[in-house]
């Protein structure tokens, strides 16, 4: 308990028991971003964002303050801002404050990397990878090519004697070929590779792209071709990364205790089957199999230690990842959920390594297993909401007929409900594939990684 000061009606100020909790927070953010398309380089910026921030726990309320670092920036009153803030809260009534866990880390995060490639570098291999399209696809309409990385560097101190560093480093490569189909339309098809640290980290040379350009371009000759999926519900299997976006997307953020204290579904489903007995589903802290992820998070932005959270355990939902408060709220144990994404960001309960852990089942054998139905590549975008319904733009997709691929399909969608959809899982693919390429929106976006193998399941398609 510590004291604040009331003034009294002689001006002197009197003091009165109060429940007093602070954070403070140092934040870098660097940012690299370069875009060429068709040879000429359109994008090539570089930011950086350094602030303090506080956030106050004063009588069942927080306040939060924030500053740029540089000139003039000062802790303290940035501190005096939050806890002004938090108490100015106070005047919507009288609340008693939260039993918030009493964690204190101390420690410091540690990255190894190669030295990071200059901007020169970098603009002279994405000109030899556009070069190198240019000579072997003369047919192409386009190429893209777009590079990024950037580093987070936080420290933070706080009142029950939390002293730590964390970081956050990785970096991502995504190419877009171009082309036309039968009609004259554009087509078009794209992939992503991602890793933790920079962009001298990532392999994303000639010789380890080749490969990939080569897929992606017969890939693009499928779709002149391409055909309509027919509509309604289907029999699909989901490449490794839909099931990753499954995973984070429509049942990863209804298992973010905020939402599930906001009624989410998943509220009153603990214990409860919501997959198939052949799902397992964990949120990894900083390790999957004795390694570190690609988003790392040794310990959270309020100082919490960073701990795995098994959601789904063979198909019973089991728990849900949790910050200091909703923990609190739920009589259970704070995960080192809680983050936040720039330096003038509150934390708040996010996703850090989202899977669905892999099965015995290959790539072959489930496609093998189709008579009629589906394969699902690549998509280029998802939403879910708290009831677990979802839809995702499907970009690559080819049919299944008496268990062998067929004709490409046009783009399409696919939608239902995430607990309908994981209760029909018969497969699961024996292969795992991360990718931490994109970002994750809630309020502020997030640096995060999904995970997860192929999967056989029931799910709608949009077509005619």
């Amino acid at each position: 308990m510590m004291k604040r000061l009331i003034a009294t009606k002689d001006h002197t100020m009197t003091p009165i028991a109060s429940h007093h909790e602070l954070e403070t927070r140092e934040h870098e953010l660097r940012k690299t971003r370069m875009l060429m398309v068709d040879g000429n380089l359109t994008q090539n910026l570089r930011t950086v964002d350094r602030g303090v921030s506080a956030r106050a726990y004063v009588d069942g309320y927080w306040g939060f303050g924030s500053e740029p670092l540089g000139g003039g920036a000062d802790r303290e009153r940035v501190q005096r801002q939050a806890l002004s803030n938090a108490r100015s809260m106070a005047r919507f009534g009288a609340r008693s404050p939260l039993a918030l866990a009493g964690v204190r880390h101390v420690g410091r995060q540690q990255h190894q990397g190669r030295t990071p490639l200059t901007p020169a570098e970098c603009n002279e291999r994405l000109a030899e990878l556009h070069a190198w399209c240019k000579r072997r696809y003369p047919g192409l309409r386009s190429t893209r090519f777009m590079i990024g990385d950037e580093h987070h560097g936080k420290s933070l101190t706080t009142s029950l004697g939390g002293d730590s560093f964390a970081r956050i480093d990785r970096a991502a490569c995504m190419f877009t070929l171009v082309g036309e189909d039968t009609s004259g339309a554009p087509i078009e098809v794209d992939e992503w590779i991602s890793g933790r640290g920079t962009l001298a980290d990532v392999d994303w040379s000639l010789d380890t792209l080749a490969p990939r350009l080569e897929r992606a371009h017969e890939h693009l000759q499928a779709k002149r071709h391409a055909v309509t999926a027919r509509g309604g519900l289907q029999t699909v299997v989901l490449a490794a990364p839909l099931a990753g976006m499954l995973a984070h997307e429509a049942m990863g953020h209804p298992c973010e205790a905020d939402a599930v204290i906001g009624g989410a579904v998943t509220a009153s489903l603990v214990g409860q089957a919501v997959a198939s007995e052949l799902v397992s589903m964990v949120d990894f802290a900083h390790t999957y199999e004795g390694a570190p992820t690609l988003i790392p998070v040794q310990v959270d932005d309020e100082g919490t230690p960073g701990r795995d959270v098994v959601m789904i355990e063979r198909g019973i939902l089991k728990s849900f990842m949790h910050s200091r408060e909703t923990a609190a709220r739920m009589g259970e144990a704070p995960t080192g959920n809680a983050r936040a994404y720039n330096p003038h960001d509150e934390p708040l309960v996010r996703m850090r390594n989202t899977a669905i852990l892999p099965g015995t089942s290959t790539m072959d054998e489930m496609i093998a297993g189709v008579d009629d139905g589906y394969l699902l590549l690549k998509t280029g975008n998802g939403q879910a909401d708290s009831t677990t319904e979802f839809t995702f733009g499907i970009t690559l997709a080819y049919e299944i007929r008496g268990g062998k691929l067929g004709q490409a399909l046009r783009n399409t969608t696919l939608s239902g409900s995430a607990i309908k959809v994981l209760k029909t899982v018969d497969a699961v693919g024996d292969t795992m594939h991360w990718e931490c390429g994109g970002y994750c929106g809630k309020k502020q976006p997030m640096v995060v990684s999904m995970g997860g193998p192929a999967l056989r399941a029931r799910a709608h398609l949009g077509g005619q």
